[in-house]
């Protein structure tokens, strides 16, 4: 059933489209946007966790695209799916970015259900997309999880061995920058009608440069959980800090666009 038949939009500078943000919003909206941020969701963590394992050496040493490719994997992902699910969704595809507009009243958390449940659905479904292509070989999914399936970690699972205080401060301080410069690009007086995406998805590549020697950068608590549910091991009794540690990040970059920010803070 219907609720509203007419629900208001709002123009979003970052993609050049009219997106659902503000006024009443009926069930098909819902859905669509759900279903939008699960594929772009999916897309991401295929893109990004999908490179890391395939493209990193694990299976042949010299396909090996390195910390670079594996960056520009996840922010090519993240741009190409902003300018296509932009204009439904706005293009979250990351529960920190989601948590960033309700914190600035762009999004209410009331109307913020189907973002999160795409994302982590989205997510799941990404991941098990790597895991069915890796079950078709034999050995490869094992040698992948033994790998540790792209997943995020602190102590002995951090890339160089970082311990949790350093994994806290670089996921806080990297997902609070991503989610800024995502903040400034939906912004109605930010960057210049579709190029939103492409400010973002550089941004992503950037903390991805940053933080994977660290914590194998996470800034996305779907990305994490979808990696760890697959990896079935260390994985998942760490990943609670993957969850925790970029909200706050979120949180923090919310409040400072609240101080910093031009733009107004009309909520939907």
């Amino acid at each position: 059933m219907v609720l509203h038949a007419q629900p208001d939009v709002q123009y979003d500078r970052r993609i050049g489209h009219d997106v659902i943000y503000e006024g009443e919003r009926d069930m098909n909206d819902d859905l669509r946007i759900g279903t939008a941020e699960a594929i772009g969701t999916a897309v991401l963590v295929i893109g990004g966790p999908g490179t890391a394992i395939f493209a990193t050496g694990g299976f042949n040493e010299g396909l090996n695209v390195g910390i670079l490719g594996v960056s520009l994997a996840f922010g090519l992902s993240l741009l190409c799916m902003a300018y296509l699910i932009g204009r439904i969704s706005g293009c979250h595809i990351n529960p920190a970015v989601t948590i960033g507009m309700i914190a600035t009243r762009k999004l209410e958390a009331a109307k913020s259900a189907p973002y999160f449940v795409g994302q982590f659905i989205g997510g799941i479904a990404g991941a098990g997309v790597i895991a069915l292509i890796l079950g078709g070989t034999e050995g490869y999914l094992g040698r992948a999880q033994d790998a540790g399936f792209a997943s995020n970690g602190y102590g002995p699972h951090s890339p160089a061995g970082f311990d949790l205080l350093s994994v806290a401060i670089i996921e806080i301080i990297v997902t609070a920058a991503f989610v800024l410069i995502v903040l400034g690009t939906t912004d109605d007086k930010g960057v210049p009608n579709g190029f939103g995406p492409i400010a973002a998805g550089l941004g992503l590549a950037l903390v991805h440069l940053i933080s994977i020697p660290v914590s194998n950068t996470s800034v996305n608590p779907a990305r994490s959980l979808a990696t760890a549910v697959f990896q079935g091991d260390w994985a998942l009794g760490q990943v609670w800090a993957f969850v925790v540690f970029p909200a706050i990040g979120a949180l923090l970059a919310g409040a400072a666009w609240l101080v910093v920010g031009t733009h107004s803070t009309r909520a939907s």
